[in-house]
């Protein structure tokens, strides 16, 4: 903080000129992109939880609520793609000991003992968006997976990540490592190249074992692929998954018990499906059905707020906890995506 004095007809008068840190590289700190605030580590009272955005922008909302969570306490940021703009925003948003970006883009410095132990000294974590096979090529069975996990279920720090970010944080998730599925193609297809889809074997989030997750949501009418992504875990796996789906500048902040609230400007969804209900056809080259007479998978939406909105208890999807929102019945009819709202 900066004084400024002015003088006019005489006068002298003082105001305050706030300027925004700037991020500095601290030596001896691989994969660093910066640093604001105090680089000597602190130790602050957490409390765990996990937190999803569609991607599209940031949910101020979310920030604060994974800054509280932190205790004020060192942030870490994780990108792959060279992004370091979440320190400003994330330091500007509450009162933290420290926020620091890694730009984490080979095995190496994945495997690198410092950038693991920065990581483990967080007391919140979020990671950016970008391209989530570069994640899973680049961290995957790595120390810095391992640092990850650690947050996640031992020290049990706020843990994010928004479009490629939240992708990996839950246990289902789809890779893009053969590029980006359209909703269209993929239920024409469900069998096409694109549907690449992993089980568990990366980042273990409390609660999300069972879930797979999916972005820009309504933006880019993911529904379609989405939905695809689950039909062939159950025909695969047989195995019924649980949906979780934020669309832009949309959040979903998932407390230490469970318990999710929607903050941000449009819409977040939560997909069920039931082992009695398993898609009809699943097969290559020809097109998804999964009807079940209009209701193959049940789905609450919720609208985001500012200050949060709603609440769905992703511990157990149990549709007598869910508030703030709508039911509606999905299914599909020939690869065609249906809804209407359930009564």
């Amino acid at each position: 903080m900066r004084k400024v004095i002015i003088a006019a007809a005489g006068l002298l008068t003082a105001f305050s000129c706030h300027q925004a840190p700037k991020a500095k590289i601290v030596a001896g700190r691989p994969a660093s992109m910066g640093f604001i605030g105090d680089t000597a580590d602190v130790v602050t009272p957490t409390k765990g939880g996990v937190v999803l955005i569609g991607g599209g922008g940031n949910v101020d909302g979310a920030f604060r609520w994974m800054i509280d969570r932190s205790g004020g306490g060192d942030v870490v940021v994780l990108t792959a793609s060279g992004n370091d703009g979440y320190n400003i925003d994330i330091d500007s948003l509450g009162k933290v000991n420290s926020v620091e970006t890694l730009n984490i883009t080979s095995r190496e410095l994945a495997n690198n003992d410092t950038v693991a132990h920065i990581i483990r000294n967080a007391e919140m974590l979020f990671i950016a968006g970008g391209d989530q096979s570069r994640y899973m090529n680049q961290w995957r069975g790595t120390k810095v997976n391992e640092a990850i996990n650690y947050l996640l279920r031992e020290k049990k720090v706020p843990v994010g990540g928004t479009s490629a970010g939240c992708a990996i944080l839950t246990g289902w998730y789809y890779s893009g490592e053969n590029g980006s599925a359209v909703s269209d193609s993929v239920l024409a297809n469900p069998y096409a190249d694109l549907v690449t889809v992993y089980n568990n074997d990366f980042l273990h989030a409390p609660f999300l074992e069972g879930v797979i997750s999916d972005q820009h949501y309504l933006k880019r009418h993911r529904e379609g692929r989405h939905v695809t992504f689950m039909s062939r875990i159950i025909k695969d796996a047989g195995i019924y998954p649980k949906g979780i789906a934020p669309d832009e500048k949309t959040a979903v902040c998932i407390d230490e018990n469970g318990m999710a609230t929607i903050y941000g400007v449009s819409k977040a969804v939560f997909l069920t499906t039931s082992n009695d209900k398993a898609p009809e056809y699943c097969e290559k080259n020809r097109p998804l059905e999964w009807n079940h007479a209009g209701t193959a998978i049940k789905v609450y939406e919720i609208q985001g707020s500012a200050d949060g909105n709603g609440t769905f208890s992703v511990a157990d999807f149990d549709p007598a906890k869910a508030t703030g929102g709508n039911w509606y019945w999905w299914w599909i009819e020939n690869g065609q995506l249906m809804k209407k709202q359930a009564l």
